[in-house]
């Protein structure tokens, strides 16, 4: 995406999808550029996509569901970055329904198909890098199969449609039902500094070579990560604490891929420097406490 010799995304390292699509371990949620952002001007979307790119980050998460009026994910990604350098992974997620721009349930089998069409449409592609099912709402949905809906993506998959097939909001069991079905590339689940209930299945990803992006991070809605902490770790680095937030994640497990929001190249800026922070044996153990 850019043609720096060494971008600072790049000091993350690199986790290897699927054993064919390198990205680096720090990313972008592109959420808060058309929902719940500062951002009101498409301009302004496609400003900060674009210094991503100069930054060094080829790892883009959107969905079709994000955003209303002028700021459509999709369409900010195109129109900041088409033509798509070849080192791009867009990720992207389906599962919910909306109309009107409100939720209206979840996608059958049978919607699938013209969803995922509809995003390449919208993104300009031929394939989607990585396509997760998405479930439920906000916490899990324990028990319930996800086996057809992640059939119908797999057929999509067989079809050329898709490279790589990930889950999103699951638990352990379902995570292995779909595995069962097709190859898991990528989970994407809640989880962070303050919010750890799914470290078995962190762990179930890193010992089956699949990557981790958790979604929020650095927390999300009305949700606070544990400032005295990070506070006390970020000062002794002279980092910020959303920087130790991000530390802490990359360096909890090699599977873990970061991909903070943002509507302001400020803290565009202060995350890609998260990179850099390498926290001690002590930081950890006060961090985990």
């Amino acid at each position: 995406m850019n043609d720096q010799t060494n971008p600072p995304a790049t000091i993350a390292g690199t986790y290897v999808l699927g054993g064919d699509r390198p990205v680096k371990r720090l990313g972008l949620g592109t959420m808060r550029l058309a929902i719940g952002g500062s951002i009101s001007d498409p301009d302004a979307a496609i400003t900060l996509l674009r210094r991503a790119g100069d930054l060094g980050i080829n790892h883009l998460d959107t969905a079709g569901f994000y955003g209303a009026g002028a700021l459509r994910s999709h369409e900010l990604i195109r129109e900041a970055l088409a033509p798509y350098p070849d080192d791009l992974v867009i990720a992207t997620k389906f599962g919910p329904l909306f109309q009107n721009g409100r939720p209206a349930g979840q996608a059958a089998p049978t919607d699938l198909r013209a969803l995922v069409e509809d995003d390449l449409r919208r993104l300009g592609v031929d394939r989607l890098d990585l396509a997760y099912l998405r479930v439920g709402g906000m916490e899990p949905t324990h028990g319930e199969s996800i086996g057809d809906r992640f059939a119908a993506l797999a057929e999509l998959r067989e079809e050329g449609l898709i490279r790589h097939l990930g889950v999103s909001n699951v638990d352990a069991t379902q995570l292995e039902e779909a595995r069962s079905i097709a190859p898991v590339t990528a989970v994407q689940n809640h989880f962070h500094i303050h919010h750890r209930r799914d470290t078995a299945v962190l762990a179930q990803c890193e010992q089956s070579g699949i990557a981790y992006a958790p979604f929020f991070p650095l927390g999300g809605g009305k949700e606070r990560i544990d400032l005295d902490r990070l506070v006390t770790v970020a000062a002794r680095h002279d980092a910020t604490p959303r920087q130790v937030a991000l530390a802490w994640l990359l360096t909890t497990s090699p599977a873990t891929l970061a991909i903070p929001g943002t509507s302001s190249i400020e803290h565009l800026l202060e995350n890609t420097g998260a990179v850099g922070l390498r926290l001690t044996a002590t930081d950890m153990i006060e961090l985990n406490a």
